[in-house]
């Protein structure tokens, strides 16, 4: 079954407990890095409403972002990751232009909502496959998604 409104994967996404120490393990493959504090608050997380703080690292390799992420405070699937002992390869994020369409189109492959937000225009959500194993999906709808471009930094 091919998900209609996917197009390439833009984002891998890793989470990892201490963003300064993976930042620097991995400048030299991934750097220069830039960087974001992301407080956020009524995120949508397996239902309940939640505030959660991520401290944030974007790379890029081969024309691929490179996400990092470690938790602040609050409950996330980054923290959820975290706590089962894991470390390393977290989501992989497709852009889209209709966030709702695609998450209906993805339901009959077994993929289930279970992180989402809006943050202006930006609106995403965290896939997880009802075997709950595997990398999460992230899709992000946002301004001129469908025809994403990337640029250098």
């Amino acid at each position: 079954m091919t998900v209609p409104g996917l197009g390439a994967i833009d984002q891998v996404g890793f989470v990892v407990p201490d963003l300064d120490a993976a930042c620097a393990r991995y400048a030299p493959l991934l750097g220069p890095w830039q960087r974001a504090e992301s407080p956020l608050t009524g995120v949508l997380y397996r239902g309940v409403p939640t505030d959660v703080h991520l401290r944030l690292a974007f790379g890029h390799a081969a024309g691929l972002e490179m996400e990092f992420i470690s938790v602040v405070s609050g409950a996330s699937p980054h923290s959820e990751f975290l706590a089962a002992g894991r470390e390393g390869i977290h989501h992989v994020r497709y852009p889209v232009a209709d966030l709702a369409a695609t998450l209906a189109a993805l339901e009959p492959a077994g993929f289930v909502p279970i992180w989402s937000h809006a943050l202006g225009p930006y609106k995403w959500a965290y896939c997880e496959h009802v075997t709950k194993d595997g990398v999460l999906i992230e899709l992000l709808e946002s301004p001129g998604a469908g025809t994403f471009v990337k640029t250098s930094t």
